[in-house]
């Protein structure tokens, strides 16, 4: 290559270097609306909170904590509760489903209410919560989430220690279902939203099923080691299934179609940058050289 060449190709270079500087420096809707998430990969052992609980995750999940996990509804236009203490996400972009997890460090919580669960009078404290959320939504620009009723109505397992409930939304001509754990503690509750379509509901929940299973409260935090003295809860059942009106319903799992649309953008962006230089190279009438020793 002969050194004016060198020389030249060198400019050329500097010159890209400073359009690539450009472009990043005027912000796009699509690049500088997408936080910035740190996924933590699977397969481990994840905290939920701050010595409250943990969850294991195979190398087929990733997973955002609290804080990455109110970026991300946020972002998607569901509302925070500020209890959020993380989030399970399927890296099959096929996938279309999120667990999310919150905690409520209120106290123990008395199951005398197990037998007497309203589900009418809870689902229209339902469809009161869900027209407040659909206002905040249309606010951020968001479509709504209509809550249609009930996919199951409340149940409470003796066993488990888990209140079950799940409600079907639909939100631009597709269902989603908000399946609803409430795993008591003894401190508090935590709450677990399996957010699924409604076409892909059956085989996605035996998924979910297992990940629910790698759930535990740390020593000293199980339901079954309170003690006389500890802090109980001035809320029941039926109370705390209807909290979840405001601060858990309508919740949606994104990230299949954010990881398509970030694709898409660092494809276009490499496709217009690898053009470009092959224009500027024309311009300045630079030939490609493949001998170096020419």
């Amino acid at each position: 290559m002969k050194k004016t060449e060198l020389i030249q190709k060198k400019h050329l270079a500097k010159i890209f270097s400073f359009v690539v500087v450009l472009i990043f420096s005027f912000p796009t809707n699509g690049i500088s609306q997408t936080p910035q998430l740190n996924w933590v990969e699977g397969p481990r052992t994840v905290d939920l909170g701050d010595n409250i609980a943990q969850v294991e995750i195979t190398k087929e999940y990733v997973f955002l904590n609290g804080e990455n996990t109110r970026k991300l509804m946020e972002y998607s236009g569901d509302l925070i509760s500020n209890q959020e203490v993380g989030s399970i996400w399927p890296r099959n972009e096929a996938k279309s489903y999120a667990i999310y997890f919150d905690y409520d460090p209120r106290g123990y919580i008395k199951d005398d209410e197990k037998g007497s669960i309203d589900s009418d009078a809870l689902l229209e404290s339902f469809k009161k919560g869900n027209k407040k959320q659909n206002e905040r939504r249309k606010e951020k620009g968001f479509p709504p989430m209509n809550l249609i009723g009930w996919h199951q109505k409340p149940h409470y397992d003796d066993v488990t220690n888990n209140l079950v409930w799940s409600l079907l939304f639909e939100v631009q001509g597709t269902e989603v279902i908000n399946y609803n754990v409430r795993l008591l503690g003894r401190y508090g509750y935590t709450s677990i939203v399996f957010a699924s379509e409604k076409s892909s509901f059956d085989l996605d929940r035996p998924e979910f099923e297992k990940v629910l299973s790698t759930f535990s409260y740390k020593k000293g935090k199980t339901y079954a080691e309170y003690v006389q003295g500890d802090k109980v809860a001035k809320i029941g059942l039926t109370a705390l299934v209807a909290g979840g009106a405001a601060a858990a319903a309508a919740k949606t799992g994104i990230l299949k179609a954010l990881l398509k649309y970030i694709k898409v953008i660092v494809i276009g962006i490499i496709g217009f940058l690898a053009a470009l230089w092959k224009k500027i190279k024309r311009l300045f009438g630079v030939r490609e050289v493949t001998d170096i020793n020419g």
